[in-house]
């Protein structure tokens, strides 16, 4: 168990991150393709997709770096999730090359305690550029192979959790929404109670902490080891729980863009999660106005809604256009 201490400081500066994390998205991803037992039907397709990647483009290197030095279970350094992260992947490798020297030495030290590390981690641990080099090559090669493929369906599980917490913190405040993390987490004033494999006690003392709802994330969160860094708590965000088999999910994908356009069937698709205008061009890479276009033309025949949120305004799926994706449709 894992028992975080709040004080009033604390509860003033609980942030809840925009994006999902590319660098803890990318060692997370790792543990559902090197972990047997992690075989999970929600991430089925998405291994079967990216294993055929990774050997077409002749990564097991870079995929047995990153998991010597973030293994699936225990101990991995918190260098490894540099803060910068939140500024995506590059601004988290800057911050990576640049850890100190006794950091790295530390960290590595503490992670060769709980496992047999490779000879090129002692030169990692002593500062080496190039093999800092080479494991942030490797954070790169993973990361453009197997996560931005998915980034767009990552985008659209996170921000649904995201839409849930705000709603949840607008109307019951943090305390609310603390509460709502159950049953990873159970909030007791002043202290978070996460399920966790490690029995241990962390004290923000006014620092406050930064909730990263997570795509790859799975059964508990994690939280850095080091409790002087910023503090930061990746969660699992909820997958469905019914999955159509594939070839009927692309069937029906197929003939919803026989019946109103492809590009209109994948701006309906991107509705699954919350999104402005902007956010839906980005993910489906197509312009702002034919984005317009296409949530106005759903929004005709009810299938979308817009609603004004200062300065912006937030579309979501219907009831029935939600189910006319699923294909749920009610027979009455």
């Amino acid at each position: 168990m894992l028992r975080i201490h709040f004080t009033d400081a604390d509860l003033a500066r609980v942030y809840l991150a925009c994006e999902p994390d590319p660098a803890w998205e990318t060692l997370l991803s790792l543990h559902h393709l090197t972990t047997p037992r992690r075989g999970l039907p929600v991430f089925a397709r998405w291994r079967r997709t990216a294993r055929t990647e990774l050997a077409a483009k002749g990564l097991a290197g870079p995929i047995r770096m990153l998991s010597a030095l973030a293994p699936a279970s225990g101990y991995w350094p918190d260098f490894l999730t540099p803060g910068a992260s939140v500024s995506g992947l590059e601004a988290a490798m800057e911050e990576l090359l640049a850890t100190p020297r006794p950091r790295l030495h530390q960290e590595l030290d503490r992670l060769a305690g709980a496992q047999t590390l490779p000879h090129w981690a002692y030169g990692l641990a002593a500062g080496d550029r190039t093999v800092m080099h080479e494991v942030t090559t490797a954070f790169r090669l993973v990361h453009r192979a197997i996560v931005a493929p998915e980034w767009p369906q990552m985008l659209r599980t996170t921000e649904a959790d995201r839409a849930l917490r705000a709603r949840i913190l607008r109307n019951h405040g943090v305390h609310g929404l603390l509460d709502s993390l159950r049953p990873l987490m159970v909030w007791r004033p002043p202290v978070l109670h996460v399920r966790y494999p490690e029995d241990r006690d962390l004290h923000l003392g006014g620092r406050g902490v930064r909730l990263i709802p997570s795509h790859f994330c799975w059964n508990t969160p994690i939280a850095l080891a080091d409790p002087t860094l910023p503090q930061v708590l990746a969660y699992p965000v909820a997958h469905p729980t019914t999955w159509a088999p594939e070839v009927t999910r692309n069937r029906r994908t197929e003939a919803l863009a026989a019946l109103i356009g492809r590009t209109r069937a994948r701006v309906l698709a991107s509705l699954d999660a919350t999104a402005t205008t902007g956010e839906i061009a980005r993910r489906l890479g197509i312009s702002a106005s034919s984005a317009s276009e296409h949530v106005a033309a759903l929004r005709e025949v009810d299938l979308a809604h817009s609603q004004r949120v200062g300065a912006h305004v937030i579309h979501t799926l219907t009831p029935l256009g939600a189910a006319l994706l699923s294909g749920d449709l009610p027979l009455n």
